[in-house]
């Protein structure tokens, strides 16, 4: 029984490493370099190929590599999930990059993702609704990107925090 568990949680650890790539790194793709490369084929006439075929994919794969990535750090916390949500039992510093990865994937799934079909004509808007839509996506997506720093540090930290916090 216990060999199991040590290979359900390197397998978990693996995901979360891997998803966790994929996911922050469309992130600061987005971020750093699509919203750019948007901005400029907006004023010479050639977004059409990035909004049609890049960011509809980009995407797809962004949030549900955040789902996989949550998921997979949920069954590696196992049965100190709850402690490491409450922030209790030594569990506190997993517990914040928990919580960071909590808050960046609901930013993901309810604030940018629908503002985001909005905005590449996925659902119908209008020029209001969309020029809104940008706003919101550009500030979840923009918050993520900070909120990334912090998570990340707790994640490559792990359960080896007690050097860092003396716990």
């Amino acid at each position: 029984m216990e060999s199991n568990v040590v290979v359900v949680s390197a397998l978990a650890r693996w995901i979360h490493f891997m998803a966790g790539i994929m996911w922050i790194g469309l992130l600061y793709y987005f971020n750093f370099v699509q919203v750019a490369a948007l901005k400029n084929a907006a004023a010479d006439g050639t977004a059409a190929g990035i909004t049609k075929h890049v960011a509809p994919r980009a995407l797809l794969f962004f949030r549900w590599a955040a789902v996989l990535t949550w998921i997979a750090g949920a069954a590696l916390l196992g049965p100190h999930f709850t402690d490491a949500f409450l922030l209790r039992n030594g569990m506190g510093p997993i517990g914040i990059g928990a919580w960071l990865g909590t808050i960046m994937l609901f930013n993901v799934w309810f604030l940018i993702w629908p503002n985001q079909k909005k905005i590449l004509g996925m659902v119908p808007a209008s020029d209001d609704e969309k020029n809104k839509a940008r706003r919101v996506a550009f500030l979840a997506s923009r918050t993520n990107t900070m909120l990334s720093i912090p998570m990340l540090f707790f994640m490559a930290n792990g359960m080896s925090h007690s050097a860092l916090f003396g716990l």
